[in-house]
């Protein structure tokens, strides 16, 4: 059984939540969402987006009585999270003047919507939150496999389990990750010649950001940590976010595997900072595989409202409260001591002296 949800949250158009019509039909596989021509006069298809903007795959279409998209579950932008029992995939449709445009000051609808489904019910095995093992079959190398994990500290003892994601991570947390290479040869090693990351699973969606480029470290929170043979590579980096886009992030690096020692090889270039690569001299004999891509992910950012439940003060604004708290008592004591001086001063009534009380005259 599949549970949907829809938001809508109006802009500058005076309409009540009730006056826009929209549904959602669940899938094992997608999410389509409708929305009534007639509850929204105007809405022109051109002028709407989803999350991820740009893809043909997450266009609109309409008929003579609703705007329509069918929303694929990994694909589109669409946020996925996760509580004990559901899996629960988010999107949303927002219109704009200008899709052409990188800002509008002009938004006039969002419909929020979402579909929620068991994790033993039937959603298509073809998405999984979490990305698995690469194997590749090359000539000279024959069957080997990339694996891309997360964990939990640099002591790379456990994994981080599968059904932990999309993972929840803190700004400027450090994530630790490790690539291996599994293989019959053992005088192979692997090299990992760039990783990005990008808000979206396509390390050709923009934006992204550079973390490894050309086996060179570009971003200044990496550090390499010891690994145990050639053809695993650990690293680590502090976590971070796409400025105004998703909290979700998803690594992916460009790999391969080597002759290990032979000369001219990309491997035994390392890092190369700027000009052309190293060109490969051809050989009868194969000395390493083609790039192969591996990702994983998503990251998730922890939301803000989650960590609203145990707020803690800033010391800075404790210290200020304390200093205007204060002043306030010390303006209410001075206030009540001029009342108190004049009101036992309005007491005192002057009578004239006796005779022999006079002060004699000089």
């Amino acid at each position: 059984m599949y549970f949907f949800a829809v938001l809508v949250l109006l802009g500058t158009e005076l309409r009540t939540v009730s006056s826009v019509k929209s549904s959602v039909t669940c899938t094992e596989t997608t999410m389509t969402v409708a929305v009534e021509r007639a509850s929204y006069p105007g809405l022109l298809v051109g002028h709407l987006q989803l999350l991820k903007p740009g893809d043909t795959r997450c266009s609109f279409q309409s008929n003579s009585t609703h705007i329509y998209a069918v929303v694929p579950l990994s694909n589109c932008g669409t946020e996925i999270q996760e509580d004990e029992n559901n899996l629960i995939f988010k999107n949303e449709i927002t219109s704009v003047d200008n899709t052409n445009e990188v800002i509008t000051r002009k938004c006039e609808v969002k419909v929020q919507f979402q579909c929620q489904y068991p994790k033993r019910g039937k959603v298509k095995q073809t998405f999984s939150a979490h990305r698995e093992n690469v194997t590749v079959l090359e000539k000279g190398f024959g069957r080997f496999t990339y694996e891309f994990e997360f964990y939990p500290d640099s002591q790379y003892r456990n994994v981080i389990s599968s059904r932990s994601y999309p993972l929840e991570c803190q700004l400027r947390s450090r994530m630790f990750m490790q690539i291996k290479a599994t293989t019959t040869l053992s005088n192979t090693e692997l090299f990992v010649e760039s990783c990005s990351a990008a808000p979206y699973d396509n390390p050709n969606s923009m934006p992204t950001y550079p973390i490894i480029d050309r086996g060179c470290d570009k971003d200044s929170t990496v550090k390499r940590h010891p690994s145990p043979t050639k053809r695993h590579f650990r690293f680590s980096m502090e976590a971070f976010k796409f400025i105004g886009l998703h909290d979700q992030v998803y690594i992916s690096c460009s790999v391969m595997m080597c002759e290990m020692e032979a000369d001219n090889t990309r491997c035994s270039q390392g890092c190369i900072n700027s000009g052309r690569l190293g060109r490969h001299v051809r050989s009868e004999a194969v000395t390493q595989t083609s790039r192969h891509l591996v990702s994983q992910g998503p990251l998730r950012l922890k939301r803000s409202a989650e960590s609203a439940e145990s707020p803690v003060m800033n010391p800075n604004l404790n210290l200020n409260l304390v200093f205007i708290a204060g002043c306030l008592l010390a303006a209410v004591g001075m206030i009540c001591a001029v009342v108190m001086y004049k009101t036992k001063m309005s007491k005192v009534k002057y009578q004239p002296l006796n005779a022999f009380e006079s002060i004699p005259a000089a």
